[in-house]
């Protein structure tokens, strides 16, 4: 396994009650008593990162010895399908149109770098004591192949540029909605739901397979979920949700500052499907992506823009993972491992209308290039959008339209099928619309 470098760590499990317990680890030596119900836990100092295989005895009655651990960079990954989206499906996915982002449909065969660990949940097993750690396994052959893509292409981007042991937890569920995810408490903490009862099942799967985890110390976590609750129509309430789930995991491992880096749902022809429960439209997909994007008000987060990794409409499950992955990684290596490198996208601040334009501020923006910009669409103040004209100059994006002589609103890219071309860094902007209604309604704290 991987153990988390420069933070103290736990090491627990059971005995008999009052037995003699001896931690030995990287030169330390920690004692102490399991209590009446044979629970028993220590503290190591914090480990500096070694990519030597280390050995851990831990002795009472009996000895148990767990060999091959490293320590280096540990991240817990979690989500519905698109998470969950096993390495073994690569092999069989037609190959991808976007030439430019690889494909490596043989990655596990080729996978031979035992710096990367990997550990699968498995929510039947995960309360059980586990002596000899059989979830933990080098990232590669049937281990690989089971686990996700999306967690393993940014530990191997992490891997590659830290040049540091990384280990990647999996614990998703496929078609997972949000709530599963969130202990009820939390909800009853969040003053949004107030007097409101909660679906989906709430704390379903956090209680068996995130809770559990809480003691093994992460620098971070990672989220890919969405797609369930936005058949339902959802805004507002699952940005209330997302909050209500960071601030619950944060406060479970005990650190308020733990990055959470998430993913913009995928594009998806959600106006064609039918439902018994809500009319899904055009909007429906966009207007959740906006409220994905409330949740970026809360520090120590980021989201990566998917909105062009999406070969075909009606395939809610996109193939490009590996760039998935690799976008997230540079999420995490600019904003918490403070590398000077471009890690997002554009992502809308504020707009301000003179002399029949709209002059839109992003925050990483870089303007060396001002081509012409599709997928913008700006409205005057009867609400009606027609498409315009776009490009970069001054570090702002200017945008009209000859049917529009007053400006009130632009958006960007705002469809499920969204063909817009605004980049940065190599990197696509995040959809938008200045008249977000959410912006006053959602609150961080």
């Amino acid at each position: 396994m991987v153990l988390q470098s420069e933070k103290p760590i736990n090491i627990w499990g059971f005995a008999s009650p009052d037995e003699k317990v001896k931690v030995e680890f990287a030169g330390q030596t920690k004692q102490t008593e399991a209590d009446k119900d044979g629970n028993w836990s220590v503290v190591l100092n914090p480990l500096k990162i070694s990519a030597k295989p280390q050995s851990m005895t831990i002795s009472g009655t009996n000895k148990i010895k767990l060999d091959n651990i490293l320590v280096g960079e540990v991240w817990l990954c979690s989500g519905q399908s698109n998470m969950e989206y096993q390495m073994r499906k690569l092999a069989k996915i037609p190959k991808p149109k976007n030439e430019q982002l690889g494909f490596p449909a043989d990655e596990v065969e080729q996978a031979n770098n035992s710096q990367i660990r990997i550990f699968l949940v498995n929510r039947k097993q995960l309360a059980k004591p586990d002596s000899l750690h059989k979830s933990w396994a080098v990232a590669e052959d049937s281990a690989l192949r089971a686990f996700s893509a999306v967690g393993y292409f940014f530990g191997k981007e992490l891997q590659k540029r830290l040049g540091v042991p990384v280990g990647i937890i999996s614990s998703s569920v496929s078609g997972s909605a949000i709530e599963p995810w969130i202990a009820q408490e939390a909800f009853n903490q969040e003053e949004y739901f107030n007097n409101q009862k909660v679906s989906n099942d709430p704390g379903k799967f956090y209680g068996p397979m995130i809770e559990p985890l809480s003691k093994f110390k992460v620098r971070g976590f990672l989220w890919y979920q969405g797609e369930t609750n936005c058949f339902l129509n959802e805004t507002l309430s699952y940005a209330y949700k997302l909050k209500t789930l960071i601030n619950l995991w944060r406060k479970a491992w005990g650190e308020q500052q733990l990055p959470f880096y998430y993913v913009q749902i995928a594009p998806y022809d959600y106006s064609k499907q039918k439902s018994d429960k809500v009319v899904l439209t055009p909007d429906t997909e966009p207007s959740f992506w906006e409220a994905q994007q409330q949740v970026l008000r809360i520090p120590f987060t980021g989201m990566v823009s998917t909105s062009d990794l999406n070969d075909n409409g009606a395939d809610l499950h996109p193939t490009y993972k590996w760039e998935v992955g690799r976008r997230l990684a540079l999420m995490a290596l600019g904003k918490t491992y403070q590398q000077k490198i471009n890690f997002s996208g554009p992502i809308y601040k504020a707009v301000s209308y003179k002399n029949g334009k709209a002059l839109l501020e992003f925050d990483n923006l870089n303007s060396a290039k001002s081509s012409s910009l599709t997928g913008f669409t700006i409205a005057g103040h009867d609400g009606k959008f027609v498409n315009a004209e776009a490009f970069v100059q001054n570090d702002r994006v200017i945008v009209y339209s000859k049917e529009i002589s007053a400006p009130a609103a632009v958006r960007y890219n705002w469809t499920e099928s969204p063909a817009g071309n605004f980049y940065s860094n190599g990197l696509p902007a995040l959809p938008f619309r200045t008249d977000n209604p959410l912006t006053d309604k959602f609150k961080v704290n």
